[in-house]
């Protein structure tokens, strides 16, 4: 990102760049901060752009191959194109030769490292990954907002609010503008108040719902599943999330049997540092058998809904009453 910044600064562009990776938030942003700084608002006749699989790759190199009009800069975005996943021979070989007038810029879900085009543009342009940030990061980051919207936060404020949104940055955006606007007359923002605004994520319902699953609280684990349903949660989304809790905790498990910190571990598990660290916490309430034998139950459970064995809400709730039974 740092690089990106650089190039806005001094007016002087790469003929391509990727932005890939987890954070949708980061990439909008700097595809828009690109969009703005290579070409004037007002300026759609320079401007084409390509979404989704299926771009035809000869018209979109026949634009690139247009002179820009009456502007130094001609930009093409594609999004979304499965271009670093799916082989693009044409592409690849096509922008060594792009007229130098002409800008690429790419926003992408996955991209495969060794694939041709990756390596393209990564010889001649920018290829930035936009990871989940840190806590430290994110914290610095609303404290920047909060600051600018003459408000103060207080610590345990910032942590509850923190722990409700999660580590998505649209997320995070979107609760905290709730919040300032709850919090209109005030100086500071307290934990009552984003308690009394932000809406917890599913993700960290299900949380909740694991942990009171571990503490064998079988009736508050009935209650969060039902408030998911009664917010319209499909009982398999939240099947799909329960297994993915249990196969975290499972994963984390092992790393960290390994001897390895928690920053290695969240890196290798491919999460934040805080969310890791929570895991962690939960995962101590089950053995490594529990863990596997709970993901091999998740997957059970699906396979009995897909076949018509279950009903996919009762196969849930039997799985939280099986998970969460004191033992005799």
């Amino acid at each position: 990102m740092k690089t990106i910044n650089e190039d806005i600064k001094s007016g002087q562009f790469r003929p391509a760049y990727l932005l890939y990776g987890e954070e949708a938030y980061l990439k909008v942003q700097y595809k828009n901060k690109l969009r703005a700084a290579i070409l004037p608002e007002d300026d759609t006749m320079n401007l084409s752009v390509y979404t989704g699989k299926g771009i035809d790759v000869k018209q979109m190199i026949d634009q690139a191959e247009t002179m820009p009009f009456f502007a130094d800069h001609r930009l093409i975005l594609i999004e979304d194109s499965g271009f670093f996943k799916n082989a693009s021979p044409e592409l690849a070989e096509y922008l060594p030769q792009m007229p130098p007038e002409t800008i690429l810029v790419f926003v992408e879900s996955e991209v495969d490292k060794r694939g041709k085009l990756y390596k393209k543009v990564k010889d001649c342009g920018r290829v930035v990954e936009m990871k989940r940030q840190d806590e430290r990061t994110l914290t610095a980051w609303v404290l920047g907002m909060v600051k600018r919207d003459g408000k103060r936060i207080t610590q345990d404020a910032m942590s509850l609010f923190l722990q409700k949104t999660g580590d998505d940055m649209e997320n995070i955006a979107h609760e905290l503008e709730k919040l300032l606007s709850y919090t209109l007359d005030a100086d500071a923002i307290t934990p009552a108040d984003v308690e009394a605004v932000c809406t917890e994520t599913t993700e960290n319902q299900i949380f909740e719902m694991i942990r009171a699953v571990a503490e064998k609280q079988q009736r508050q684990a009935l209650d969060l599943y039902y408030d998911l349903l009664s917010l319209k949660e499909p009982p398999m989304r939240i099947l799909f999330l329960i297994a993915r809790q249990f196969n975290q905790m499972l994963q984390l498990k092992d790393l960290r049997e390994q001897g390895m910190d928690h920053n290695t571990v969240a890196s290798k598990a491919g999460l934040a540092p805080f969310i890791a660290k929570k895991t962690l916490s939960q995962a101590a309430h089950f053995s490594k058998e529990a863990l596997r034998q709970a993901v091999e139950d998740c997957v059970e459970a699906e396979e009995a809904v897909k076949t018509g064995r279950l009903n996919d809400r009762l196969a849930v709730e039997l799985l939280i009453v099986k998970f969460s039974e004191k033992a005799a």
